[in-house]
């Protein structure tokens, strides 16, 4: 794992794109700073970059790096979580721009599962999280459903989990107003 977390993290600081194991289904990932990278990602799913990709952090700490002000509620919301959140919020910043919803809004999941948290810890830096899959089609589960096209696309795939055949689901998504209000998108 550790030895897949290195390569991962110096395939990212060159401006590449990785295939890895997050805490719901396996992602396309890069650096979220960096956007010729991110166009990369965008390029992969053949996805209009109108559509804004999430992004995944270690620590609550790197959500008030990200976002300006965020509502105070969002740490009760993150302390309660008990399964995977995807939050979106208002004023994104230190991010590319050109991955971040039209209306400046930008979607923030803290993962806690083992790779991806060391991960992003190892990386020091939000990581892009989008399903692997070409934009349309059905989201993979696991590694084995991870088509081919997709594996042949990215610059590095991760060996970590590959074997593991768990179906775990995307994450709940919610959306949070400079105001505090919340919006449910995804139960």
């Amino acid at each position: 794992m550790i030895e897949d977390i290195k390569k991962a993290c110096q395939v990212m600081s060159e401006g590449g794109v990785i295939l890895y194991p997050t805490d719901t289904i396996w992602g396309i990932g890069c650096d979220a700073t960096n956007p010729d990278a991110v166009r990369k990602v965008y390029e992969i799913k053949q996805r209009a970059d109108s559509k804004a990709m999430l992004v995944l952090v270690d620590s609550s700490v790197k959500v008030d790096f990200y976002v300006d002000a965020p509502p105070p509620i969002v740490w009760d919301l993150i302390e309660l979580a008990d399964k995977p959140l995807t939050i979106i919020y208002s004023n994104a910043r230190n991010l590319a721009s050109n991955l971040l919803a039209e209306d400046g809004s930008i979607g923030i999941r803290i993962t806690n599962e083992n790779f991806s948290r060391q991960l992003c810890q190892r990386f020091r830096k939000a990581i892009v999280s989008t399903s692997a899959n070409i934009s349309g089609q059905p989201s993979p589960a696991n590694f084995s459903e991870v088509s081919e096209e997709i594996k042949s696309l990215v610059d590095y795939v991760v060996t970590f989990r590959q074997e593991d055949m768990s179906s775990p689901r995307p994450s709940s998504i919610i959306k949070i107003d400079e105001a505090g209000r919340i919006k449910i998108i995804r139960e």
